[in-house]
């Protein structure tokens, strides 16, 4: 799968205002959009993970610092995620 680069527009110097640096605003923005998609249930932890730029025990650690349910999958994603994790 080939990556795609949405832009986030945001008023200027927003980045100050909130302590980060431009490429600490970026990742924490993913990181954002991949816990709510995870929390919609709209993406996998695995997607979520990759989204974020970080790896699938690293997610689900930030699902733990910002109080997202790891455990929101409907019965069948769950038996599907698993048959998953089994086969690798």
């Amino acid at each position: 799968m080939t990556a795609q680069t949405p832009t986030v527009h945001h008023p200027e110097g927003f980045e100050k205002v909130v302590h980060l640096t431009p490429a600490e605003l970026e990742q924490q923005l993913r990181l954002m959009a991949a816990l709510k998609m995870f929390e919609l249930g709209k993406i996998s932890s695995g997607h979520a993970a990759e989204l974020a730029g970080l790896g699938r025990a690293e997610f689900l650690e930030a699902c733990g610092r910002y109080r997202v349910s790891a455990f929101n999958y409907p019965d069948e994603d769950v038996a599907a995620e698993l048959s998953r994790e089994a086969a690798s």
